[in-house]
């Protein structure tokens, strides 16, 4: 198949041409596979789009806006294994994501294939900036939760830095560093709780982070109502803990183990077996490279869920196509913000229409 060619090779190493022209056939079948075992997609895509029809771009492709797994459980399949939540706001009802052994196989491969690039093949120390709690339930995930135990894949001796009631336990954090702090080790968490629980809870010099790597994702709208960009993050965490290998990333529960990774231009990449389309939120048409719209994805991962073909409510752009920079081919893209649930009635309106 198409997804076990792909996430064998470099995860970035496509051009755009070629990742369409590799990813359509398969999307295209992941289209009929679900239309043929979920009813209410088969329902929605009736109303919408009709009976599938072989696309022939990706932009062709039929799609569901994110906030539909809010309002109604999409199941391609008899019996999930696990069932992840997004992490909504309060008062908001979460996204449920029903997922099976194949599908959490793809996610796993899919992370290991992104990731080893910059963690390497050996698994290194990890240390969690968040609290063991969110994992208490591997059958029922928030979306931090999933996250926490996919990361959990490339680390050894995994310590969580966090209590409960997200404070810093600078014990458990200060033996950490003192025992692995000697050689490579890594950080994972979500930027808001790394801000807030690493570098607001440590003055300069306290702790050497400079032999360790940080991943991190999501939290950035609060991030920026502080004035805190992900340029000064960086800058921030360099001189407060030499740490300089930084690695933000763009990801939803929606569409798991799709991660788009930050390549050395801050920019973030897809791996081979997901892509993005940006579209005029006016038009829904594609819009071309440079100007702003609403986030696309699409991605060869979800077997169990019609969730290959996702509207997000994300605004962003492509900034470049194939520069090569770093090694890394395909559409390169920037995250502006979210987008005003007005512009998106359009779309999610006619949508959630169709199926009540």
């Amino acid at each position: 198949m198409t997804f076990d060619a792909l996430v064998d090779q470099p995860p970035f190493g496509m051009t755009a041409a070629e990742k369409e022209r590799r990813l359509l056939p398969d999307l295209n079948a992941m289209g009929r596979h679900h239309y043929a075992h979920c009813a209410p997609y088969r329902k929605i895509a009736d109303a919408i789009w009709g009976e599938p029809q072989p696309a022939e771009q990706l932009c062709d492709l039929p799609y569901l806006p994110v906030s539909i797994f809010k309002e109604i459980e999409l199941s391609s399949i008899a019996t999930p294994t696990m069932v992840l939540q997004s992490s909504g706001t309060s008062g908001q009802r979460p996204s449920r994501i029903v997922i099976d052994g194949i599908t959490a196989q793809r996610q796993a491969r899919a992370l290991v294939a992104t990731f080893r690039g910059v963690l390497g093949t050996s698994r290194l120390p990890l240390l969690v900036i968040d609290t063991r709690k969110v994992i208490s339930d591997p059958k029922s995930l928030s979306a931090r939760g999933a996250g926490i135990l996919g990361m959990m894949k490339f680390g050894a001796r995994s310590t969580f830095a966090l209590d409960d009631d997200l404070a810093s336990q600078r014990d458990v954090i200060g033996s950490f560093v003192q025992k692995y702090g000697g050689a490579p080790f890594f950080l994972f968490g979500f930027t808001f709780l790394v801000w807030k629980s690493l570098f607001e809870a440590y003055r300069d010099g306290e702790l050497d982070l400079s032999n360790a790597t940080l991943i991190h994702s999501g939290g950035w709208k609060k991030m920026e109502a502080d004035k805190v960009t992900n340029a000064v993050f960086r800058s921030r965490m360099a001189t407060r803990f030499n740490l300089t290998r930084i690695y933000n990333f763009y990801g939803f529960v929606e569409q798991i183990g799709s991660i788009f990774l930050e390549g050395p231009d801050g920019l973030l990449y897809a791996p081979n077996f997901a892509d993005i389309i940006v579209r005029d939120p006016e038009s829904w048409a594609p819009a071309p490279a440079g100007q702003p719209g609403v986030i696309q994805v699409v991605s060869l991962l979800p077997l169990s869920y019609p969730g290959h073909s996702v509207l997000t409510e994300d605004l962003g752009v492509i900034e470049t196509v194939d520069a090569g920079t770093g090694g890394r081919l395909g559409k390169a893209a920037r995250i502006i913000g979210r987008v005003p649930r007005t512009e998106l009635r359009g779309c999610s309106d006619v949508i959630a229409t169709a199926y009540s």
